[in-house]
């Protein structure tokens, strides 16, 4: 594996930061908790015991240095025994995250393990995922035990009853292991209202890997008021996506296309939350500008712009509810709201493979009528005229998907009539 490149931001900031982001989106509480980094010195960097998560400063950061010294306001995470212990386990692990997002928690209360073969990016991002038997918080039996499991080769543990640990060579891999984690064990929770879930194979797990074929690099002109008026959409887009949690850190894709034919796209393997405007990656003529990786869905989105001329920007997403359709066989009947049936018309369904091996069918799938694609066990896709206009379209495919599923706890579900469809496309989309 190639060596993650060296991180500039002290520690103090990067755990506050990450901290910040995990409290944000409520994968912890005020009080629960706790991220650290070990230096190439063996000095260890820490949360504070007892300080609000939601307030933490970069000053409340404590340091335990190698010869057993703190430097700090406060006394180190009551947790600090597991940090080291796993530390001493995998010498390689430069970050440790603990917290207690609540499907892993649940997860933990049935002591069952996520499996990451739902999805080809959590499996490879997360690998297998560990269990450790409980012990007292805190105690030299707890950090036992989560090292032992650790050093069984397992970067992501679940402690029954108590919530999940996760290492990273960095701190930025270690959130994207325990984000990507907490996503998918929410979609497990989702998906078995829905009905049996289907899980990978080990060949099918590879394929995207094996199926890649990088596009060769170009020199990019002097940009355009175009491409940078685009740029700027997508990227706020992109932001907002991951916001509201319709992106993940490890997983999405957005593109948009430009008058000359040409689209910028998202990066590979670039943390959705902090994408930025010199991050995208402009792709023309079946080459992607030098020194930039584009998304693996690079080869998808050119399908589609080449056959369908009106599709201006399209998105794929790992949404919760919406790709918890996509690792069942059930079908996402749109025909719920006039909204979702006029946003989304018939949502169709790809099955595993072909969006890494056959772009044209993939392009063959979708079109301006039918612009909302289930792909299995791989999240969605939609398309629109605009940036706006596909983000629209995703967010309504989520809310849809998210209305079906909650009716389950509530009665049958009755779609739409015939004739009331009838009367949408007469009025809206003819």
């Amino acid at each position: 594996m190639k060596p993650l490149p060296e991180r500039l931001i002290h520690p103090r900031d990067e755990i506050m930061q990450t901290m910040e982001r995990i409290y944000q989106y409520r994968m912890t509480t005020t009080s629960g908790g706790n991220i650290s980094i070990r230096e190439a010195n063996s000095d260890i960097w820490i949360t504070p015991a007892r300080v609000d998560k939601g307030g933490l400063r970069r000053d409340d950061i404590v340091c335990i240095h190698a010869n057993g010294q703190v430097e700090g306001r406060h006394q180190p995470s009551s947790e600090f025994l597991f940090h080291q212990a796993v530390y001493e386990a995998r010498p390689e692990l430069r970050a440790v995250v603990h917290a207690h997002p609540v499907a892993l928690v649940a997860s933990s209360l049935c002591r069952q393990a996520p499996d990451t073969r739902l999805l080809h990016q959590a499996r490879y991002v997360c690998g297998e995922v560990g269990i450790a038997k409980y012990a007292l918080p805190g105690s030299p039996a707890l950090a036992a035990e989560i090292s032992q499991t650790f050093r069984r080769g397992f970067s992501c543990v679940i402690l029954e009853n108590h919530g999940v640990v996760v290492g990273g060579e960095d701190l930025s891999q270690a959130f994207q292991r325990f984000e990507t984690l907490e996503f998918t064990g929410k979609t497990i929770i989702k998906a078995r209202m829905l009905g049996p879930i289907r899980y990978l194979t080990d060949a099918e797990i590879e394929l995207p890997r094996s199926a890649a074929k990088p596009l060769p690099p170009f020199v990019r002109p002097a940009a355009t008021s175009e491409e940078k008026e685009l740029r700027r959409q997508l990227v706020e887009f992109v932001r907002r996506g991951y916001r509201q949690r319709l992106l993940i850190s490890t997983e999405g894709s957005f593109s948009a296309r430009l008058a000359d034919g040409s689209f910028l796209i998202t990066p590979c393997r670039v943390d959705r939350h902090t994408v930025d405007i010199d991050d995208l990656v402009l792709v023309h003529d079946g080459a992607a500008e030098e020194g930039k990786r584009p998304s693996r869905a690079s080869h998808n989105h050119a399908a589609i712009y080449r056959r369908h001329p009106t599709i201006r920007a399209i998105v794929n997403a790992y949404t919760v509810n919406a790709t918890a359709f996509s690792v069942t066989g059930t079908p996402l009947d749109s025909r719920t709201i006039p909204e979702s049936y006029v946003f989304l018309r018939h949502v169709g369904r790809l099955p595993f493979g072909p969006q890494f091996t056959d772009s044209e069918m993939v392009a063959a799938r979708v079109s301006p009528e039918r612009p909302s694609l289930i792909m299995e066990n791989d999240g969605v896709l939609v398309c629109g005229d605009s940036v706006l206009n596909a983000f629209d379209r995703l967010e309504v495919l989520e809310a849809t998907a998210e209305a079906i599923i909650n009716t389950r706890h509530l009665g049958a579900i009755t779609p739409m009539e015939d004739a009331v469809v009838a009367e949408l496309e007469r009025v809206f989309l003819s």
